[in-house]
């Protein structure tokens, strides 16, 4: 069996004031079916439109990854996310309290978010990098954002391991140059009680406490 290769577009891209013109691009790989990595507030990702099965599927071979292990994305805002997700007011606390930022929230999902990316659940965040946010915001769509990695092996930080891995494999990389190593994001389950899943840039103590004074708060 041959072995297709994609032309993978390198694109240098400032992380601070990105062209529009640039994003406009990888916006428009990511609505037809296209892979693109860029970088987040963490580490490189892979992203895709997270509503498109064929292209979530593709991401899933690309990282080499189960299909029992569901994948999470990133939104521009908390009107976004509502239409994929159930959003109670503790959601809504710790999106205004946390967000945009390195926090990922697990909550129930609707029939708008494909069963191949998560069965029951999705896990979203609203990303504290211009490249992501501004890539969110045009796509108008929620993109995935699992890190750019074969599945097993370390997150990418640095532009030379991006390329070597996903080289050939993805439609374009947004080249931000080497990320500085950071933490994956902190997720927090809310479908009931609330509870910290993994531990990130954001205390899972310190999310506990802000909730609890919420709940202290007289109505």
């Amino acid at each position: 069996m041959v072995k297709i290769m994609i032309k993978t577009k390198i694109i240098k891209i400032d992380s601070i004031k990105p062209d529009l013109k640039i994003i406009k691009r990888a916006v428009k790989i990511i609505m037809k079916d296209g892979l693109i990595i860029y970088s987040t507030e963490t580490c490189y990702g892979i992203g895709a439109d997270a509503t498109n099965p064929k292209a979530v599927r593709r991401v899933y071979k690309v990282k080499k990854r189960s299909y029992s292990k569901p994948i999470h994305i990133i939104v521009s805002s908390l009107k976004m996310m509502e239409r994929y997700g159930e959003i109670n007011n503790k959601i809504r606390f710790l999106v205004k309290r946390f967000m945009p930022g390195p926090l990922s929230i697990v909550t129930r999902k609707k029939e708008t978010i494909p069963k191949i990316l998560n069965p029951k659940e999705i896990t979203f965040r609203i990303p504290d990098n211009t490249i992501a946010l501004k890539l969110v915001k045009e796509a108008r769509v929620p993109i995935t954002a699992t890190s750019a990695n074969v599945s097993g092996q370390p997150p990418l930080y640095k532009i030379k391991d991006v390329i070597k891995t996903f080289n050939g494999k993805v439609e374009m990389i947004l080249d931000s140059g080497n990320l500085k190593k950071v933490k994956p994001s902190t997720f927090i389950d809310m479908k009931s009680k609330p509870k910290i899943l993994r531990e990130g840039p954001i205390k899972g103590e310190l999310i506990l406490r802000e909730l609890k004074k919420l709940k202290s708060k007289p109505s």
